[in-house]
């Protein structure tokens, strides 16, 4: 088949001090079995040897590579979205793999239906070694087809997206404006900007991708989650059921914090009005008491 009359899909990798991970990132890309395919990979300011690395990598595989002074992941996406060629648009975590059938699978699905923004799927979890963890600790292999809306994303009415899954339509990212260099949780942000425009995110019930866990998993920042958590939510503050997500966020962050961090819950717990306590609310105040801060 002429791969010409496929539709082009630009996989933009951002990479920061990943030297450990971001080669099988990028064999796993030149692997896929779909081959229509604009691989753009920006080092953004690593200090580890990540430069040499993918300098290497790149005249190997001959893909597009940019070194540039850090800039933070918002900006950097949006810069390569401007430049991307491709209709469909895949940012990608550079310690995580696709699994060679991916963009095929996504790109027969998502083709013919130009009311769907966002297109996803199921994942597995591995570790730092690219070992699988253990059956009993897969969160997302056997989830059911979903289509979401806005509502569903806002108010975590079904089970979501994971970043390691998403493919864009390039159209539904210009529309929104891109992502928010002011918000740092790109991937809520912007899951939440298009389907509040309109489009409609359906996730796949396939295993696409492969979410590696490690010590530097931005989801284990919760200082970092919060704060951007209530940037993200902020910006849809017009919904009816701003308040009610807003404090829900607050109640679970709360109650993750509370044996781990306990200035932050002492803080998060100041912005939860006792109206809108709950059974997190509690477990978080006994943990908060007996607990130690690991």
């Amino acid at each position: 088949m002429n791969t010409q009359t496929l539709p082009l899909v630009t996989v933009i990798i951002s990479s920061y001090n990943h030297a450990q991970y971001i080669e099988e990132t990028i064999k796993s890309v030149i692997n896929q079995t779909y081959q229509h395919i604009e691989l753009l990979v920006i080092d953004d300011g690593s200090t580890d040897n990540s430069v040499y690395l993918l300098t290497t990598l790149q005249k190997e595989f001959g893909f597009d590579l940019l070194i540039q002074e850090n800039k933070g992941l918002s900006r950097t996406l949006n810069e390569a979205i401007d430049r991307a060629k491709g209709e469909y648009i895949i940012p990608f975590g550079s310690d995580d793999i696709m699994l060679p059938e991916r963009i095929t699978t996504q790109i027969a699905y998502i083709t013919d239906k130009p009311e769907v923004g966002i297109c996803a799927g199921n994942m597995d979890l591995i570790d730092s070694n690219s070992q699988l963890l253990p059956e009993e600790k897969q969160k997302h292999r056997y989830i059911p087809f979903r289509r979401l809306d806005f509502n569903d994303v806002f108010l975590d009415r079904k089970p979501g997206a994971m970043a390691a899954t998403l493919m864009f339509r390039k159209e539904a990212l210009q529309k929104v404006g891109g992502f928010d260099p002011t918000i740092r949780l790109e991937d809520l942000y912007i899951m939440l900007a298009i389907t509040h425009a309109g489009y409609f995110m359906d996730v796949l019930p396939d295993v696409i991708s492969l979410y590696r866990q490690h010590p530097t998993n931005t989801y284990k920042n919760l200082p970092f989650m919060f704060e951007n958590s209530c940037k993200t939510y902020e910006r849809f503050k017009d919904s009816p059921h701003y308040e009610e997500v807003l404090m829900k966020m607050c109640n679970s962050m709360f109650l993750k914090s509370a044996s781990r961090n306990k200035e932050l819950a002492k803080r998060i717990l100041k912005q939860i009005p006792y109206k809108y306590w709950n059974k997190k609310t509690v477990r978080g105040l006994l943990r908060l008491w007996f607990s130690r801060t690991k």
